[in-house]
């Protein structure tokens, strides 16, 4: 495989670590909620993003690149937007279900694409563009089930959806943004030395957050260290993979690809919740497919 292709098997390995750090944290949401559940992947896993920057410097000889304005602007707007991306998230769930509001967010790719053109200038041909739909397409059909409208509940969750899967692209960007901005340091490095100020930030953010307005949601997650350290592990896992692959190719790119994390978790469910496959699930699977393989085709 040639060295501009590595950004395929780097994303592979996001989708599956965050497939598991997803299973760890819905088991951590009945013991400590959402809100609790959600901050362990920040608070948990800024150590391990650390120890893994100190020793890549350490292995490498390499020196961590130093920031500057531009970078402290990309990385603070990727924090904070990923945050609001997931409040927004998170509200939509709690008035219309999992599977439609998963129909909203995951429209990211497509977001990610406008972005990332209008911000950083990625070429968008028309053959990616093409994956993109199709890939999307995969998920809203895989979403929504028959007879089910997407505004029976109103528009807030509507809105709330579209509006968390903006507030992930622009996150997506933002990461992508500061990685390039910075001046010197190898691919690896130099999304290594991104990812620990973005979860830096984040942990910090929310420890403030949680201190001031949900002190009991914040004690409850430091109780429960234990499964919290599993999570907050693959979260940086999957956040050093994803960022990875940020530093390689354009973020439409990675999001795209990303959407077989949606396949992943239909084969947990599947396997471990004895979950049966539907024939419109198995046909929203078979387009989410057929994008990643037109945008894998797209590469070369």
């Amino acid at each position: 495989m040639t060295t501009s292709l590595i950004w395929i098997p780097v994303t592979l390995a996001a989708a599956a670590a965050q497939t598991g750090r997803n299973a760890t944290q819905r088991r951590l949401t009945e013991t400590i909620g959402t809100v609790g559940a959600t901050q362990v992947r920040f608070l948990y896993g800024f150590p391990f993003a650390l120890l893994a920057l100190a020793g890549m410097a350490l292995a490498t000889g390499e020196r961590v690149p130093a920031p500057n304005a531009t970078f402290l602007a990309y990385v603070l707007t990727g924090a904070v937007t990923q945050i609001m991306a997931t409040a927004l998230m998170l509200s939509a769930m709690r008035e219309r279900a999992f599977s439609v509001v998963t129909a909203y967010t995951k429209t990211e790719p497509v977001q990610v694409a406008l972005f990332g053109l209008l911000l950083l200038g990625d070429h968008l041909t028309p053959a990616m563009a093409l994956a993109i739909a199709v890939a999307t397409s995969g998920v809203l059909v895989m979403s929504v089930k028959p007879g089910t409208s997407l505004t029976a509940s109103g528009t807030r969750p509507v809105l709330f959806g579209l509006a968390s899967g903006a507030f992930f692209a622009v996150a997506a960007i933002g990461f992508r943004g500061a990685i390039l901005s910075l001046d010197e340091g190898s691919s690896v490095m130099r999304a290594s030395t991104t990812l620990v100020w973005a979860l830096g930030l984040q942990a910090a953010i929310l420890l403030v957050w949680l201190g001031a307005f949900d002190r009991k949601a914040l004690l409850a997650s430091f109780a429960a260290w234990r499964p919290s350290l599993g999570a907050g592990f693959l979260g940086a896992l999957a956040s050093q993979f994803w960022f990875i692959g940020f530093a390689l190719t354009t973020a439409a790119n990675v999001r795209t690809l990303a959407l077989v994390e949606v396949l992943m978790a239909q084969a947990v469910s599947h396997r471990f919740l004895a979950q049966a496959t539907t024939r419109r699930e198995l046909a929203g699977m078979l387009l989410i497919l057929g994008g990643v393989a037109l945008l894998l085709l797209a590469q070369r």
